[in-house]
């Protein structure tokens, strides 16, 4: 092993650096002029100050003069706001400044040393990311305090008072004090503490010292033990991504996360550790990297550290995680703008995760190298199982990956570009990097002529269909280019970003996610969860028509055009070219088109409504549509992100697909009103059978047709209980969880009055729950019935222990103790990373969409109290809320609302809605302020 060159003789302690750098974003003068601020330093010091005295007046000095470095470096990087790796050495510099010069006030004021002894040398040395002068603005300052033997009293006073100092300034200092064989000892022990000691660099005092300890470390403990260190910065960095997620979350740690800053220096650790040098352009010159590999480094080095500067200016603290309001000030910053139907933040966030993608290219292409020349191990299973899988003739297993055996002979058919991951899927081993090299460089040969080849046609669909496991083929071909060539369509959903708190991937991570959930369901994963959909695919669907508007279902978005209609439009031009006949097209093309029908019709109508059940039927037409559609519904609401599906969807979802299939096989005849009122009556008397008869006649005389459709019979069997024997000024509560659905369901019995819906929403948001459900009725005898079906902020049904509390607040608020319109206002606010979303208001009357009430649907922010604010509002006009559907999607919230006039009629009249919908905006605006102040 070649050690890095040796430095050259230096005197025993230099003083601050001397040597003034030009390549900084603003002149190093400018940040900090060492020679004008030591001047001044040591003018303000007098002979007779108290140490105390001294170190204050030092302090102040040097923040002012840090002060105004910072300032210097931050206009200069908003006037170039991608020169980062410029602006990280500034800091660097700045930061080499106080330290340098906090140490001469150390040793020449507070703790001269005339004649020192061999023993009383000190040298100061910045480890880490400083010791490789990379510096965020509020990075950390790692030193490293080496001695050559035990610690002198004399350097540990000196080391104290530095600290004091640094601290006083707000640095966040890590220190160590250690002598050279501490340094040997411990980072033989710890690959963290070598790996700070890799990038040791040189800062004030004695410089031979350092030399001996950077000469110790490559002689005795870097030599040698490349791979031991290759494997352990390899497992803690899929310990980091484990923890961390995937590389498309929404919300990414820009250090941390997938595909970020810490994984490009794990590439320049392994590099300098096993290569010996700093300069990744050495790769390209050894044929590691192509050139063009290396220009997608820098670019990725230079956005990534931009982006975490950025970040560090806006909040002013040592933030990494990419927040949802960060994201919008960091790209207005980086100068980002809105344009083509999408933010400015969309783009920047698009950029990101190609970025992203690209470190993890990158990392791919170093560590094949590294394996070729034995500094890595193969990867774990190659060493489990002994016998490798066969292969087609054209390829080879190298290291248990699968590799391209002639270059030459496998891009003489460019079929071979698709092949490739059949062969992959077919024998389950990871694609060689090499082959993934290979197929980046000749994507032109994806052209016209390949995408009409049947057999291209065959191949593509056999990924989707044939292998049980189609997301692992797409995911590679999306990361290489492979999807967007052969689908052009697709090229521009790639990293696409949805910038809402709904969607927790990219536009085609979500795509192959929905399609794994499809695999999964398939292979029976699922059957107990998904009992609809795992009986739909096991009764039998056409799976090409499936898999290809899984796959085409967004890939309208991020353009002014509704998605779904765009969407319809690309897929009737896509769905031919990947060999699909006339019928399928039209199918794709229709659920393409409809693929968001069933979802709103579950979440944002009242499905208890015969009508609503009736008009999706019309819409859906045959039931082949009907269990397509189903299935693609469950994997597009899953493919969204952890914890978006629950039961509470699931529940909505197979209500409505047995109804329509009952309405579809048995006649619109069967889901009329009547004949379920009749089945509900039945169904109570049944359950009430202990009850004598003329009690058990009033309670099923008492109430009024929608009663009867709008709720379970164990709903029916709860109000029945609570209206028995009530007194005219009794409030009766019954709160049950509802496991089925994943929410708290809470019935209220109460004397009717005008507003009853409005103080009962106000009640239930004063103790923190969010409604998702809700049914209100009036008996013929003056009672109102009304329940509500509820969660806890956290989106979870209400444990018992809770349960009390929520009754109690409930009760003060009916009973008039806590006034709601007052008391809901200051939790009625927004979270700092929740107020960067747009969401425009839309509100909607619908007079067709039921028999007998208007539909109100208000598309809108969601905040806490914007619930009680609407009802409350519909109250003030003298509206009746028979029922509020509440769809929820992430910031973005659509309350639906079935109601009446006060004579029980429907809002017919176009001024009287026109002043209702007015009287709603002027609520929403006041309460969107209230909730941003």
């Amino acid at each position: 092993m070649t050690l890095p060159p040796a430095v050259s003789p230096a005197p025993a302690s230099r003083p601050a650096p001397n040597t003034v750098p030009d390549d900084l974003i603003a002149p190093a003068s400018d940040i900090c002029d060492v020679s004008a601020l030591r001047a001044t330093l040591f003018a303000a010091i007098a002979p007779e100050m108290a140490e105390a005295e001294l170190r204050r007046e030092a302090v102040r000095l040097l923040s002012e003069a840090r002060k105004a470095g910072f300032a210097v470096i931050s206009e200069a990087f908003t006037a170039e706001p991608f020169g980062a790796r410029r602006t990280t050495r500034s800091y660097s510099w700045l930061t080499d400044c106080i330290v340098s010069l906090a140490y001469e006030i150390a040793t020449q004021h507070l703790h001269p040393l005339p004649n020192p002894t061999e023993s009383e040398r000190l040298s100061v040395l910045s480890v880490g990311g400083y010791g490789r002068g990379e510096m965020a603005p509020y990075s950390d300052v790692d030193l490293l305090f080496l001695t050559p033997y035990k610690i002198t009293p004399w350097a540990e006073s000196v080391i104290e008072s530095m600290l004091y100092i640094l601290w006083d300034l707000k640095l966040k200092v890590g220190h160590s004090s250690r002598t050279v064989k501490d340094c040997i000892r411990l980072g033989g022990e710890d690959f963290t503490i070598r790996t700070a000691m890799l990038e040791n660099r040189f800062i004030i005092g004695d410089e031979l010292l350092a030399q001996e300890l950077d000469e110790t470390l490559w002689s005795q403990l870097f030599k040698g033990s490349e791979r031991a260190f290759v494997e352990a910065k390899l497992e803690e960095r899929d310990r980091r991504h484990d923890k961390q997620g995937q590389r498309y979350m929404v919300e990414p740690n820009i250090k941390e996360g997938k595909g970020g800053l810490r994984d490009l220096q794990s590439l320049f650790w392994i590099i300098k550790y096993v290569h010996h040098t700093d300069d990744v352009s050495e790769l390209v010159r050894q044929g590691i990297f192509s050139p063009e590999e290396y220009e997608t480094f820098v670019q990725a080095e230079r956005f990534l550290w931009a982006v975490r500067c950025h970040i560090h200016l806006v909040s002013g603290r040592a933030v990494e995680q990419l927040t949802f309001d960060m994201q919008v000030e960091v790209a207005a910053r980086m100068g980002y703008n809105d344009r083509g139907g999408r933010r400015a933040v969309e783009w920047f966030m698009q950029d990101y995760f190609r970025h992203a993608t690209s470190v993890g290219d990158l990392t791919r292409i170093l560590l094949t190298s590294l394996e070729a020349d034995h500094t890595k191990s193969a990867p774990l299973l190659a060493r489990i199982f002994q016998r490798q899988p066969k292969v087609k003739s054209g390829y080879s297993v190298v290291n248990n990956r699968l590799a391209i055996a002639d270059d030459e002979a496998f891009l003489s058919d460019k079929l071979n570009l698709l092949r490739l991951y059949e062969e992959a899927l077919r024998t389950g081993l990871l694609i060689h990097p090499d082959a993934m090299r290979l197929v980046t460089a000749n994507l032109h040969l994806i052209d016209d002529a390949m995408r009409r080849d049947p057999e291209a046609q065959r191949i593509f669909l056999d990924l989707l269909l044939k292998h049980g496991n189609p997301d692992r083929a797409l995911r590679r071909m999306n990361e290489l280019g492979v999807l967007s060539a052969f689908i052009p369509e697709f090229a521009p959903i790639v990293a696409m970003m949805q910038f809402n708190m709904y969607h927790h991937y990219t536009v085609d991570e979500h795509t192959i996610q929905c399609l794994w959930h499809l695999s999964e369901i398939e292979n029976g994963q699922l059957t107990e969860e998904l009992p609809v959909a795992s009986t739909i695919l096991k009764e039998g669907v056409n799976r090409r028509v499936l898999y290809v508007a899984l796959l085409l279902h967004d890939i309208g978005k991020g353009r002014d055009e509704d998605h779904s209609v765009l969407g319809a439009k690309i897929a009737r031009k896509v769905a031919p070219r990947l060999g699909l006949n006339k019928s399928e097209c039209q199918t794709v093309e229709w659920l393409v088109r409809y693929h968001l029908l069933m979802s709103d019709m579950a979440q944002k109508r009242d499905i208890a409504d015969p009508r609503t059940v009736r008009d999706f039927a019309k819409a859906v037409q045959t039931r082949e549509r009907l269990d397509l559609l189903c299935v693609l519904t469950v994997c597009d609401i899953r493919g969204v992100g952890p914890g978006v599906w629950n039961n509470w969807k699931a529940a909505l979802i197979r209500a409505l697909y047995r109804q329509t299939r009952r309405g579809l096989e048995q006649g619109m005849e069967a889901l009329n009103r009547e004949n379920r009122g009749t089945e509900a009556r039945k169904a109570l008397r049944a359950a009430l059978s202990d009850w004598e008869g003329k009690d058990l006649r009033r309670e099923t005389q008492r109430h009024y047709p929608p009663y009867w459709q709008g709720l379970h019979v164990t709903a029916h069997v709860v109000f029945a209980n609570l209206l028995r024997g009530i007194d005219d000024d009794e409030i009766r509560i019954d709160i049950h969880p509802d496991e089925d659905r994943d929410a708290t369901r809470v019935c209220f019995a109460l004397q009717d009055h005008p507003g009853i819906f409005s103080r009962l929403a106000g009640a239930l948001a004063l103790a923190g729950a969010n409604v998702v459900d809700a049914r209100t009725f009036t008996t013929k005898d003056g009672y109102a019935t009304a329940a509500f079906w509820i969660q806890d902020p956290d989106g979870h049904p209400y444990e018992d222990t809770r349960i009390p509390r929520l009754r109690d607040m409930i009760r003060k608020t009916l009973m008039g103790e806590v006034v709601a319109r007052e008391a809901i206002r200051p939790k009625d606010k927004l979270k700092k990373r929740e107020k960067a979303f747009r969401v425009p208001t839309s509100i909607t009357f619908d007079n067709d969409g039921s028999e007998i009430f208007t539909i109100i649907e208000v598309d809108t922010r969601d905040r806490p109290g914007l619930l009680y604010d609407l009802t409350r509002t519909l109250a003030d006009q003298n509206i009746y809320i028979a029922s509020a559907v509440i769809a929820t999607y992430g910031e973005q919230v659509v309350d639906t609302f079935y109601v009446k006039d006060m004579f029980g009629l429907k809002l017919h009249s176009k001024v009287k809605r026109d002043m209702i919908e007015r009287k709603l905006r002027a609520a929403i605006t006041a309460g969107t302020e209230r909730a941003n102040s």
